[in-house]
């Protein structure tokens, strides 16, 4: 899989966060509407919705958290690479290492993952989905 790719699908996932969120607050609205024209049902419904709004948001905090320590995990074996050639195969003549052209190309393919759009907005702990604010406005 190429870095392209990858700011592809985190574009995707992001983009797919934004359409659940819409989904629930247009859901929300109607239930409040519901309430406020005497449905006796809407106000729990509504409740009930904020449990399933809160339950997506956590699940949303583990994947960005999941993706996070994958970051974190090749942040780490490039900065390992750059300071010791012979690790993990990264040339030196190493029996593991497949010679310094592999070692070139993985740190390349570190490189640019790194500073992919994907790996700079891990980096800086950017997230996606349901924000407090819409689980906030649910009621």
């Amino acid at each position: 899989m190429d870095i392209q790719t990858i700011d592809q699908q985190y574009q995707q996932l992001q983009n797919e966060g934004q359409q659940v969120g819409q989904a629930l607050q247009t859901l929300a609205g109607k239930l409040q509407i519901a309430a406020q024209g005497g449905n006796t049902d809407a106000r729990e419904w509504l409740l009930d919705l904020r449990e399933v709004a809160l339950a997506i948001q956590s699940e949303q905090q583990q994947v960005a958290a999941l993706l996070q320590a994958i970051h974190g995990m090749w942040q780490s074996q490039a900065q390992q690479a750059a300071a010791n050639p012979a690790i993990a195969g990264f040339g030196g003549g190493m029996p593991m290492g497949g010679g310094p052209q592999q070692g070139g190309r993985l740190m390349g393919a570190l490189g640019g993952f790194l500073n992919s759009g994907f790996g700079r907005a891990i980096e800086m702990g950017a997230g996606f989905g349901l924000g407090d604010d819409l689980i906030n406005r649910i009621l």
